[in-house]
């Protein structure tokens, strides 16, 4: 979830704001894209944008956001926007979201002023003045159309395509009419830009070199790692106001360069920073549009995307049109019928929101720049090349949700990732942004995305070489995993620590990575999915010899570790166990070791046994999701609960299938949906991650789970709609479920393909054909359905 640096958020009653509830309006069947309410989740820490991209974008056109004095404190925007914050400065062409730290990309902000441009916008005092005061009553958006009225009088509208942005500027006839291009001013800084003006042709071009994803965590990781390319022409004639560099102001300038740097600490110093403005005649055009093509490659192929997608004579109308025609065809896979309006608005933004990541990286042509700074294409049968990898979320159950609906877009994932390992010396790294391993968080997620991936139909890529590419990478320690640098947050070797893991069959303290427990449990997950990749490669020693070494976490379970039970303890080198506080997060990631003992998705069984057998793990888990009143602590309610914002929580409900009591899950999984999704701005609570914690949310409404890394089988739930249709190339997908509400959760029976069902899991088979479910759904608990054969464990 990478928290770590974020402003502290509080929970607020906040409502969105008239204009943009007006302009979500009310569905069609046809149109689940009026469902959709994309400022869910852009405060309380959730850090998605509202902007405008297509589905799994290049572009993402989109606010960014700075703290104006009025506030009585300031609010950051780490992903670009927060509701809570005050002022705009500036519209960018990139986002990534739902993302943590301090943000990533928001690469070129474009802001339209309406005063003299006579100090340079790097200023301080001048960042104010070119700033503008922003009005939630006068903003609206939409999957595919955004537009805001500023304070200063500018009305901005914004559309995107996949490579390109087009917008619309409103200048008030009786002030100057001045845009600025922040060329240098990406959200977490810049190492270099440049801007080229010229008037003869109504062109802006220019270049932002960035990267510096965590970079404040490790002063080794402060790094560029990418070069963005831009073209923008506009439909009205300009003048050339100038550039600027740091604190000089050039008037008349056409061409300038310059950088913000990432400062001591990682974050872009005041008064650096370079860009260039122009100036339009608001009498004689007070209507601007523009037209803007990227490209991570070069300029002539940012000039080739724009010409393509987007060329002379698009209209801004006709680009949200599409987009959001693009947005109801990628959202309208999963047909809900039945429900509460704003549950229906919470799923259908999860689900756009799920649908936004990895995003596109190869241009039109199918060029792209990869790890090594160089030019490659396509791989046979690949369609597209991918960027923007969380791998420590999203290997959970937003790539199943992702290749469960479009297999060949999971197979250009899956590609992609070898694709950039091969690019990075062999190294799979575990979080990467654009050209850059970042190397953020713990564990080797690669192998388990991978292969559920190949698990959900994801079969166009070459299976064999990224298997034989992991099982190296699983076998052989490399020299960056043995070294220290960025650690512990941003370890640059693929498996930190790989020696000792094969040595002592254990992470233990002091060893490289973050967090040695955590680590421990990261790493038997990704050895189960690699064991998943060797039976889908024919690789049976293989298979044996990752799923042997995915039972290693038993090695940290200390049956004795406190006066009520057993955890998963840190250990030491030399076997003894290390100091230990269930409440605490010391050796742990983002999580406490009361919350990290139920992350064993793979061996729910094994795990229940060392427990002390299903009774035993019963009661632990009761405590763990309610407080000793009774009531439910499913998030926020301290160390020894569950959080079930953050990944390392969100399997341990369905565990409740595997000790008998499916109804527990049941209610457990909706009260966490009511309790911390809603149709709010607040309403995801914590980072999305990428679109991982929305697809949870996904999943849980349609009342099924991927809990099993690599595998397809599903574990049950209950659905929250009266009917689901999942149309996919690999068989519909009918859940239908009689009495579905909010508050009646609880299963009484299930019928699979028209057989009853008592058992609260499905075979890998129904996720290949596809077929349909029925649920009977009541508001008391049935103790009798599914208590009798439990999911099953793989070890």
């Amino acid at each position: 979830m990478t928290r770590y640096g974020a402003v502290a958020l509080v929970c607020l009653a906040l409502v969105v704001g008239s204009a943009g509830r007006a302009a979500i309006g009310a569905a069609t069947g046809t149109d689940p894209a009026a469902e959709v309410n994309p400022f869910i989740g852009t405060t309380n820490g959730g850090n998605v944008f509202p902007g405008v991209s297509r589905p799994f974008g290049m572009v993402a056109f989109s606010p960014e956001l700075t703290p104006l004095p009025g506030k009585r404190f300031p609010i950051a925007a780490p992903g670009g926007y927060e509701w809570r914050s005050n002022g705009v400065r500036g519209f960018s062409l990139t986002h990534v979201s739902g993302t943590g730290c301090t943000g990533a990309s928001g690469d070129i902000p474009i802001m339209p002023v309406t005063v003299p441009v006579e100090q340079s916008p790097a200023s301080a005092e001048a960042g104010l003045a070119y700033a503008s005061i922003l009005d939630h009553g006068k903003e609206s958006a939409v999957p595919g159309a955004y537009a805001l009225t500023l304070d200063n009088g500018v009305r901005a509208e914004l559309g995107s395509t996949e490579r390109t942005a087009v917008g619309r500027f409103t200048f008030p006839a009786e002030k100057p009419a001045n845009l600025l291009f922040r060329t240098s001013d990406s959200e977490v800084g810049s190492s270099a830009s440049t801007i080229r003006i010229d008037p003869a042709t109504r062109t802006v071009s220019g270049s932002v070199t960035s990267g510096n994803f965590c970079g404040y965590l490790a002063e080794d990781r402060r790094e560029s790692y990418y070069t963005l390319h831009f073209v923008a022409v506009f439909d009205q004639p300009f003048e050339a106001g100038g550039t600027w560099r740091d604190d000089k102001v050039t008037p008349g300038a056409t061409l300038g360069s310059g950088a913000t740097g990432y400062g001591e600490r990682g974050h872009p110093p005041l008064g650096k920073g370079a860009g260039g403005w122009i100036q339009f005649d608001p009498k004689r055009a007070p209507v601007v549009n523009v037209r803007i093509g990227i490209s991570y490659v070069d300029a002539a192929g940012a000039r080739a995307n724009l010409e393509s997608e987007s060329p002379a004579g698009t209209t801004l109308e006709a680009t949200q049109a599409a987009g959001r025609a693009a947005w109801n065809a990628a959202l309208g896979q999963i047909d809900i019928e039945g429900g509460a309006p704003d549950d229906r608005t919470v799923f259908y933004t999860a689900l756009y929101h799920a649908l936004m990541t990895p995003n596109l990286y190869s241009d039109r042509d199918g060029r792209y720049r990869g790890f090594d700074g160089r030019e490659h294409r396509l791989a046979p049968r690949q369609t597209a090349q991918y960027a923007n990898y969380s791998g420590w979320d999203v290997y959970r159950s937003q790539l199943q949700l992702v290749t469960l609906l479009d297999p060949q877009r999971g197979s250009d994932i899956a590609q992609s990732l070898l694709n950039q390992a091969d690019q990075n010396g062999g190294i799979w790294d575990r979080w990467t942004h654009l050209t850059g391993p970042t190397s953020v968080m713990n564990g080797d997620p690669s192998a388990p995305s991978v292969a559920a991936i190949h698990a959900f139909g994801g079969r166009n890529f070459d299976l064999k070489r990224a298997y034989a590419s992991l099982k190296r990478a699983a076998t052989v320690p490399t020299p960056k995993d043995l070294d220290r640098k960025g650690c512990p947050v941003l370890c640059t070797g693929q498996r930190p620590g790989l020696d000792q893991w094969l040595q002592l069959h254990y992470m233990p303290v002091g060893a490289p990575g973050w967090g040695s427990a955590a680590d421990t449990l990261e790493m038997t997950a990704a050895d189960f999915g690699l064991a998943e990749l060797a039976r889908y490669a024919g690789d049976k020693p293989g298979e044996r010899l990752f799923r042997q070494r995915s039972g290693w976490w038993r090695n940290l379970f200390n049956p004795n570790a406190t006066a009520e039970g057993g955890y998963i303890q840190p250990r030491k080198a030399d076997g003894s166990w290390a100091p230990f506080d269930p409440a605490s997060d010391e050796e742990f990631v983002e999580g406490s070791g009361a919350q990290y003992l139920w992350m064993v998705p793979f061996d729910p069984a094994g795990l229940i046994n060392a427990l002390g057998g299903k009774a035993a793990a019963a009661r632990r888990l009761d405590a763990f999701f309610r407080t000793p009143d009774g009531a439910w602590a499913v998030t926020k309610s301290g160390p020894l609960h569950a959080e079930m914002d953050n990944e390392p929580s969100i399997a341990s409900p369905w565990l409740y299938l595997f000790v008998g009591q499916p109804w527990k899950t049941q209610e457990t999984v909706r009260a966490a949906m009511r309790q911390i999704w809603t149709n709010t701005p607040q309403g995801i609570s914590g980072n999305d991650d990428l679109g991982q914690m929305s697809s949870w949310y996904v999943w849980s409404a349609l009342g099924l789970y991927p809990l099993y890394p690599g595998r397809a089988e599903l574990v049950v739930g209950s659905p929250l709609f009266a009917r689901a249709t999942i149309e996919r190339s690999g068989g519909r997908i009918v859940i239908a479920a009689d009495g579905a509400a909010a508050d009646r959760p609880y299963v009484r029976s299930l019928e699979v393909n028209g057989r009853s069902s008592d058992r609260a899991w499905l075979s890998a088979d129904f996720v290949r054909r596809g077929g349909a479910l029925r649920f009977t759904l009541s508001n008391q608990p049935d103790r009798r359905w599914a208590t009798a054969a439990p999911p099953p464990s793989f070890h």
